[in-house]
């Protein structure tokens, strides 16, 4: 992240955002920066206007995204995510295989093709990340974003989880 996507869309720097008003914000802005209302201005003052608005466009991407305004706060913060060879630090091994563990409860049922329990492990799964989410807000508003690195580690792999179950059950339902 170069530039702080919160300023960009004039947000205080929280994981707890109203999204509905940082969305209508965005709305306004991409109305402002729209590349037709600059027609008729010198070609640096367009290409000012595409930037912004390409600008704007990114920090709604990654404001409206829990996995995405984590990592931004973190960095805001002055935390890390990755290490110099880009991995991500160290998950608890016991929620490693819990994860496992679900990953393949998850693909028997995949097998099984049984519909209702691939929608139950993603319902348990979806209900884990709303809380970590919770935990997120809870614990960024206190100032501890640099604790939250293996907090985030848990989303990203329920986000996993829940792509893998949206893909699933595009295939059995198909």
């Amino acid at each position: 992240m170069t530039v702080n996507p919160f300023a960009t869309l004039g947000l205080a720097p929280s994981f707890d955002l109203d999204l509905a008003a940082a969305e209508k914000t965005h709305r306004e802005l991409s109305r402002t920066l729209h590349p037709d209302r600059f027609v008729a201005a010198g070609a640096s003052e367009r290409r000012a206007a595409l930037t912004k608005a390409v600008e704007v466009n990114e920090a709604w991407r990654v404001v409206r995204d829990p996995i995405r305004r984590a990592e931004a706060l973190l960095e805001l913060a002055g935390a890390t995510t990755e290490d110099e060879g880009g991995r991500r630090p160290d998950t608890d091994p016991e929620f490693l295989m819990e994860m496992l563990e679900q990953r393949e409860a998850l693909a028997e049922a995949k097998q099984a093709k049984d519909l209702a329990r691939v929608r139950a492990l993603a319902g348990a799964i979806e209900t884990r990340s709303r809380s970590v989410e919770g935990t997120l807000a809870v614990r960024f508003a206190r100032g501890e974003a640099a604790t939250l690195v293996g907090t985030l580690s848990e989303l990203r792999f329920y986000r996993r989880f829940l792509d893998e179950v949206s893909a699933i059950e595009d295939d059995l339902v198909a």
